[in-house]
């Protein structure tokens, strides 16, 4: 009943609602979530005093008010709320999970399906149990897809996005080694990350399967019916192409029509392919689909080709795991790139795999070659040996010593996990 109550409110308000005081505009609903180092309800009286219409609370003890709702948990009730909208839009939810390329999949699917549909997308990153909330509950009543991003980094977090959204169609992007620390190794990646195939399969969802990736075409197994892309498979193999370059950028051939895409690498052709087939499915015309790829820029520090003065930089930097490393180092070797130089951040959230895996990279790195190569954070550096690389414990290390040594006229990767932050580089390189 409550629930009702609110979704009524948020209705009457235009879905107008905030989770953060700071940005509250006047009528916002205004949700007391808590985290590990905050508790909304502290700023519950603040956010009226701000001109906020209501506050959705779960502490008692707060002053009684009008305009204070009181629930057992906001955390839940703002599901539920996400849940129910998701229900009264009744348009065509679609889901991408995966280790890696979820985001770079979610836009090229996103300018794909715009060209015919008024599409939602989830924004950034907004892919966990409070970002995918909001992007359902920020949705707009005439939007006639959504493309929802899901992020998981441990058992279960799938199972119960997909119980939030409720989605009709859904792609992983490949497994990986992610978040080995919450997962516990690759297998049980592809355990967590299958949730959202279990949740499709149950519901009568639509499958989309990178028949690319061992792990995920092995699962189709279990499938009556699924839209493959990559390999062809059977009589359920629903879109595929030639890649004809995948260095400094992306050529190919799909359905008979050259694609070019200032993406580079042929794991980048995998996230082509998804949102073709995602186009495809929903009766985009092919060359509508061709002329959204090529438009497609990268951003937020993911794929992002910068030409400077001094460089030429594949800027990766959002974020790294050994799976991610692994494909972009070796499509950067493979690469026509002159004067080829590499700079590493440490991969987090390993656990007990951190060691081992950054040894591995260090062994990958000279068996593809590569001799000018920069290592920064306190994984790499304790793994340091003589073999010619640069190792620095942190970045600052890493920042003073390209300061007194500048890199001029290279072509550098530059990857790491999102804690290293290395784009601060760019304004050096």
């Amino acid at each position: 009943m409550i629930i009702e109550k609110i979704y009524e409110l948020l209705k009457q308000n235009n879905f107008n609602f905030c989770t953060d005081t700071r940005k509250i505009k006047e009528g916002d609903i205004f949700f007391a979530l808590k985290g590990d180092n905050f508790n909304g309800n502290q700023y519950a009286l603040k956010a009226l005093e701000s001109k906020a219409s209501f506050a959705i609370i779960d502490d008692a003890s707060l002053a009684e008010n009008d305009n204070l709702i009181l629930v057992d948990d906001v955390l839940s009730a703002f599901q539920q709320l996400a849940r129910w909208h998701r229900i009264q839009l009744n348009k065509p939810v679609i889901a991408i999970a995966g280790s890696n390329g979820k985001t770079t999949t979610k836009e090229l699917t996103a300018l794909v399906l715009s060209k015919v549909y008024k599409t939602h997308v989830t924004p950034g990153n907004f892919n966990n149990h409070i970002g995918l909330p909001i992007t359902l509950l920020s949705c707009p009543i005439d939007a006639q897809v959504i493309l929802l991003e899901m992020g998981a980094n441990h058992q279960g977090e799938i199972a119960e996005l997909c119980e939030i959204a409720m989605p009709n169609y859904g792609l992983i992007t490949n497994i990986g080694k992610e978040h080995l620390e919450g997962f516990g190794s690759i297998e049980g990646v592809a355990k967590a990350e299958s949730e959202l195939y279990q949740y499709l399969l149950a519901n009568n969802g639509k499958i989309l399967v990178n028949m690319n990736d061992a792990w995920l075409s092995n699962m189709t197994k279990r499938f009556k019916q699924y839209y493959g892309y990559g390999h062809p498979s059977s009589d359920n193999f629903y879109a595929g192409g030639k890649l004809l370059r995948s260095s400094p950028t992306i050529e190919a051939e799909v359905d008979g029509i050259r694609f070019t895409s200032v993406l580079m690498g042929d794991y980048n052709f995998d996230n082509i392919l998804a949102a073709v087939t995602i186009g495809k499915l929903f009766g985009v015309d092919i060359n509508d689909i061709q002329e959204a790829i090529s438009n497609y820029t990268p951003q937020n520090n993911r794929s992002q080709i910068i030409e400077t003065d001094k460089n030429w930089l594949l800027l990766d930097a959002y974020n790294a795991n050994p799976s991610s490393m692994e494909l972009a180092l070796k499509n950067f070797a493979l690469s026509k790139a002159n004067n080829k130089t590499i700079i590493l951040g440490d991969m987090f959230e390993l656990g007990k795999h951190a060691d081992f895996e950054h040894k591995q990279l260090i062994e990958l790195i000279k068996n593809l070659g590569l001799t000018s190569v920069y290592l920064a954070g306190a994984f790499f550096y304790q793994n340091k040996k003589d073999d010619g690389f640069l190792y620095f414990e942190d970045y600052e290390s890493l920042l003073n010593y390209l300061l007194n040594n500048a890199l001029v006229n290279r072509s550098i990767l530059i990857k790491g996990s999102r804690g290293m932050a290395l784009e601060r580089l760019l304004s050096i390189l």
